[in-house]
């Protein structure tokens, strides 16, 4: 049984699934995106991807012009050093110029060499993030449904102390001339407990409240996602367009290592895609868990028999019609997003692609920071 399956059934003993009717998805999809990380946002990031690195010939020209006067001097240096005798005539290392100047001519097909093994773990991951964001999307569903049926039924019960409410009041006006100021009293403690109950079940203001942590939520979400994404096509971009340049100039031995580096930060720049979906199937199976929590006790509160007022009226007096744990899911998973261009560091290491991220990513870090204590503020 994979962990998916074991969320599903084994955790949380919840009742049957909540019907959401073909409407209520039309409006809820139209007011808060089709998913929880809006698929055409999604499809629209890789089309980017696809369309920008159409644009790598646009200094290869100018590279190889480069190359050739490097590899003039190049040449000229190393036959010196075999003039001067301090180097034998070796083969190989005048080779090496040529197999650089073929990695320039052929530059398309060698970034989509390099760029496939990191194709394949996106693509891996993503299947497992899409088939894990299937259940999460259903669930976010039937989540929203029964926080639209217990406000019904709050805007019911509200409505019948508005009617309580006029018939004290009518009652009270007559009953104040003839009765004595002992029943006087007894009514004032009755009348007290009915206004009390009233005031406790506002739910507008509620319901505001409760809309706007969600979205907040759900957006700090998605920013976070599409920050990473964005921030892989900009230096995929950049290193596509200008690495011919570390290749024609690691033909001098004093910039040798720029070839090697600028493949290690490829790589590493390419394995974004498929660690933010891993990431993002984690998180997805947090925030599984989170919605058949809150689900259950949803729920518990509609009740099959009718609602529970008792606890109808507690859940009322917590200022939002909310649990808190799926909107919790939601900062943990965007902050958690943040943290992909470090870890794409632990496989293939690059200081140079560690420090550039880390750079944006303090920006991005320090707006985090400001959503949580918002929505830390809205929670209480």
């Amino acid at each position: 049984m994979n962990l998916t399956t074991f969320l599903a059934t084994g955790i949380l003993a919840q009742g049957a699934p909540v019907s959401v009717p073909d409407s209520f998805k039309d409006t809820f999809n139209f007011l808060q995106g089709n998913g929880v990380y809006e698929e055409g946002m999604m499809h629209f990031l890789r089309q980017m991807k696809n369309t920008i690195w159409t644009h790598y010939d646009a200094f290869i020209a100018d590279a190889q012009a480069l190359s050739a006067i490097f590899m003039l001097v190049f040449f000229a240096i190393k036959t010196y050093e075999m003039m001067a005798g301090d180097k034998q005539l070796e083969i190989m290392p005048l080779l090496r110029p040529f197999g650089l100047v073929m990695v320039i001519l052929w530059w398309p097909t060698f970034t989509r060499v390099v760029a496939y093994p990191t194709d394949i773990v996106a693509a891996k991951t993503e299947a497992m993030f899409d088939g894990s964001q299937t259940e999460v999307n259903n669930l976010r569903l039937q989540r929203a449904k029964l926080m639209v049926d217990i406000a019904d039924q709050l805007l019911t019960v509200q409505a019948e102390t508005e009617t309580a409410k006029t018939e004290a009041d009518t009652w009270y006006g007559r009953a104040w001339e003839s009765v004595t100021s002992t029943v006087k009293e007894g009514f004032s403690d009755v009348w007290n407990s009915v206004v009390q109950v009233r005031n406790r079940l506002q739910v507008g203001l509620q319901l505001m409240m409760t809309s706007l942590l969600e979205t907040l939520a759900v957006w700090l979400l998605r920013i976070c996602v599409y920050i990473v994404f964005i921030i892989q096509i900009i230096y995929s971009t950049v290193l596509i367009i200008l690495g011919p340049f570390s290749v024609a100039a690691s033909i001098l031995p004093a910039f040798r290592d720029s070839f090697s580096t600028w493949t290690a930060r490829f790589i590493s720049v390419n394995l974004y895609s498929g660690i933010a979906y891993l990431v993002m199937y984690v998180a997805s199976l947090f925030q599984q868990y989170a919605m058949e929590a809150e689900i259950s006790r949803y729920q518990e509160l509609v009740g099959t028999a009718g609602p529970d007022m008792e606890k109808l009226a507690w859940f009322a007096g917590n200022g939002v019609l909310s649990f808190g744990m799926v909107i919790g899911t939601f900062v943990i998973g965007a902050l958690t997003m943040l943290t992909v261009p470090s870890i794409s560091t632990w496989i293939i290491s690059t200081s140079g692609i560690s420090s550039a991220a880390s750079t944006m990513g303090r920006g991005a870090g320090g707006m985090s920071r400001m959503m949580g204590k918002i929505l830390t503020k809205g929670m209480k």
